[in-house]
């Protein structure tokens, strides 16, 4: 049996698939940096719709009887609704005041429901959900506000943790999907002593918990120090399943000074655990593109510690050349040279990072790999075509400084030349499989190897993801947009065609 025409499929369906997950991560808008929505939220499905309306329950569907209920009839029975209020569409309801639509719930006459429909005037009724008096009065709120802003977000941060988990979980998601700017612009007005309480409570969902910590990063005070820290240093796995958003709080309230203590405990110890050392990275990269309290060349100095640990210095050499820190070409080609069967996933990136660089060097260093391991490099031009492409937008992010932190290690600032990050390498997903246990779409890149982008809640698949989550690197031009969705559709293209292809020489041979 030929067994390249397999192979070459495979291959072509996982260059359709990595492109086309950074045509997604790149149409992604910044959110919340640690959250991830559970889904569409009240106002965003009200948006999507033409129609939409709150109606009462007025007469149940008929029930199957017999042989009738085991024939699963295409000719769903519906049930009626009585029209009580509109909330959008009331010209394309017109007179309509009753409706019917497939409902498969069973509760009472007289219960009350949100119903919404597209594509009128033949109104296809989306599946009703149940709705209280006060998830009416929510609702009929919600399509009144800004549509952003912190005006926006008091009205949302009074349903946080609410006894109605409907609206508690819109409400969540209304803040999940708000850009970092907007939750800085609610500080003044949050419920500090409300967030200390669920930051503390084990029965806080842990996606929750990021958001409240996220929070509290913007509006704590001093006195809450000892509380985080605590919980960085605690051994309990509950405790610390938002370590992303509980270093990054950390770190916002104690600025540089508290960088130390999350390098030895994740950083510098190799016995740490991988989840934990990725969530502490993922907190470096949101204090280094959303933050400026801590410099960036700070950052770095942490950063570059991962180094030191071969097996996971693929997930950092990403962002040591998105901040352009050139300093550290030599350890990168070193660890290239050293690579092992545990580490050997190290190589793409290094060559990724060198590809991205400016300084001449580097384009030697790059023949003097190919020479050591030539399919490294074709694989890295192959499936990263674009790493060391500059984006259209010139950066003038310029690293802050602090005493002795300007210079790089070579005793050089490194070059401030404007570079996309190149993308870490593949790696078997066995070795980090237990990488977040809600992986949010960043968390996955650097376990299986395409972008790692800024820290967008961890909360969860292959480039960052081939899976989820999360926000697009603040750095992406929006001029990108369209290039990479381009890249997407062509990618899925050639992909039906070449299975064609396949398909058919099968049939000839």
């Amino acid at each position: 049996m030929n067994l390249l025409p397999h192979v070459a499929l495979r291959s072509v369906l996982t260059i359709c698939l990595v492109l086309a997950s950074l045509a997604a991560s790149a149409q992604r808008a910044a959110a919340c940096p640690f959250c991830s929505a559970v889904s569409l939220t009240f106002s965003e499905e009200i948006n999507n719709s033409q129609v939409a309306l709150i109606a009462k329950l007025v007469q149940l569907p008929p029930r199957p009887a017999g042989d009738a209920a085991a024939n699963n009839s295409l000719d769903v029975a519906k049930a009626k609704f009585e029209v009580i209020k509109i909330l959008k569409g009331e010209e394309a309801l017109g007179k309509t005041r009753t409706i019917e639509t497939v409902y498969f719930g069973d509760s009472p006459l007289g219960s009350t429901f949100l119903i919404m429909g597209i594509d009128p005037p033949m109104i296809n009724w989306g599946t009703p959900i149940a709705i209280t008096e006060r998830g009416q009065a929510y609702v009929t709120k919600a399509m009144e506000l800004p549509k952003d802003g912190s005006d926006r977000l008091v009205f949302f941060q009074d349903y946080l943790e609410d006894s109605d988990e409907m609206l508690a979980r819109d409400a969540y998601d209304e803040f999940a999907k708000t850009p970092y700017a907007g939750v800085i612009g609610l500080k003044d007005r949050m419920k500090h002593d409300k967030l200390i309480e669920w930051i503390k409570s084990p029965q806080i969902p842990v996606s929750r918990r990021r958001l409240y910590l996220t929070m509290l990063g913007v509006c704590g005070q001093p006195q809450d120090l000892p509380l985080l820290e605590e919980m960085i240093r605690s051994k309990d796995r509950q405790t610390k399943g938002a370590l992303d958003a509980l270093v990054a709080a950390y770190l916002t309230l104690k600025g540089p000074d508290g960088m130390p203590l999350v390098e030895d405990l994740y950083l510098k110890n190799k016995d740490a655990e991988y989840t934990d050392t990725y969530a502490t990275i993922m907190a470096l990269r949101f204090h280094g593109t959303e933050e400026k309290i801590i410099p960036r060349e700070r950052l770095l100095v942490g950063i570059r510690m991962m180094l030191d640990r071969p097996q996971l210095a693929d997930l950092v050499i990403p962002d040591l050349a998105r901040w352009e820190d050139w300093s550290v070409m030599d350890r990168l080609v070193e660890l290239f040279k050293k690579a092992d069967d545990e580490s050997s996933w190290v190589r793409v990136p290094v060559i990724n990072y060198l590809r991205a660089c400016p300084l001449p060097e580097a384009k030697k260093r790059i023949d003097e790999l190919a020479k050591l391991d030539p399919e490294t490099v074709k694989r890295a031009n192959t499936f990263f075509p674009f790493a060391g492409a500059a984006p259209a937008a010139a950066s003038t992010d310029k690293p802050a400084t602090t005493p002795n932190a300007g210079v790089t290690e070579t005793g050089k600032e490194p070059a401030k030349t404007p570079v996309a990050a190149p993308a870490p390498a593949e790696k078997p997903a066995s070795e980090k499989a237990e990488a977040e246990p809600k992986a949010k779409p960043a968390e996955a890149a650097g376990a299986a190897g395409a972008i790692i982008e800024p820290a967008t809640p961890p909360g969860a698949g292959l480039v960052k993801s081939l899976s989820n989550g999360g926000g697009a690197d603040p750095a992406t031009p929006a001029n990108s947009v369209p290039i990479f969705g381009g890249l997407a559709a062509a990618a899925v293209v050639l992909g039906c065609a070449f299975w064609a292809i396949l398909k058919g020489g099968q049939h000839t041979s």
